[in-house]
């Protein structure tokens, strides 16, 4: 049977990336997006392309109460698209970026970084638990500043070390139904996180480089494979792990 893999954010960057690498490995993908419809289609038309099926459903990841509406949405899509009631692999890959110091970051901040990159996370899998299938993968996104440290990020990578925490009792609690749960930590990448800075500011890029042991930042296509790699039959025994892809960032 065909696997079928939900990815949050996948109009864009790395949930681009990702859906469209899960696709070529012979799965069909679904994304989500918040806004940007046309870029979602067109990952659609892309997955198509490839031969595969796709969809693609706005959601708001940061908003609780839209998560109810959403399942019940792609439990209809499931059914009506694919004849399954259970879909196999969920990417929670959707987040934004704030910059800011730790003395001047903002509630308002502060709570807008918790609540996309944790509290949605922890409710969005909760509310999709019925519909992902026993023996299925969960990938959450978390990012290489749980461990290197710069200035300017931390509501964001607290967040992200909320996750890599709650994916090891995901493991611990989903194991009884055979799904395995694991923590990807890019490192710096060229996508338009943060306005884009990594990719268009040469300075930062540079000083993001020389601090890599293979001499550059990172690229979509330097995570979306290795995602995608995670979720294939020949890694079913990899658990309950954060596994950093940054080149050797910060080492």
């Amino acid at each position: 049977m065909t696997k079928i893999a939900l990815v949050t954010g996948g109009s864009r960057g790395l949930g681009r990336n990702t859906a469209l690498n899960i696709a070529r490995k012979g799965s069909d993908v679904i994304i989500t997006y918040q806004s940007h419809a046309e870029d979602a289609q067109a990952v659609v038309a892309e997955i198509k392309a490839l031969g595969r099926a796709a969809a693609a459903f706005q959601l708001d990841v940061s908003d609780v109460s839209t998560f109810a509406p959403f399942a019940q949405h792609l439990k209809v899509a499931l059914r009506d698209r694919w004849q399954r009631d259970a879909f196999d692999y969920l990417v929670n890959n959707a987040g934004h970026g704030d910059m800011a110091s730790f003395s001047e970051t903002t509630e308002e901040q502060f709570d807008k970084l918790i609540n996309v990159h944790f509290k949605g996370v922890f409710f969005l899998t909760q509310k999709l638990l019925p519909l992902i299938a026993d023996g299925g993968r969960i990938v959450n996104l978390s990012s290489g500043m749980t461990r290197i440290v710069y200035p300017g990020f931390a509501a964001y990578s607290a967040a992200k070390g909320a996750v890599e925490v709650l994916s090891v009792y995901m493991a611990k609690e989903l194991g009884s139904r055979g799904i395995a749960v694991n923590t990807v930590a890019p490192g710096a990448i060229e996508t338009d996180f943060l306005g884009g800075a990594v990719r268009d500011s040469r300075d930062f890029n540079k000083s993001l480089a020389d601090a890599t042991v293979l001499g550059r930042v990172g690229l979509p296509d330097d995570i979306g494979p290795m995602i995608a790699s995670l979720l294939a039959e020949e890694n079913r025994w990899i658990n309950a792990q954060r596994i950093e892809v940054s080149g050797g960032q910060g080492i």
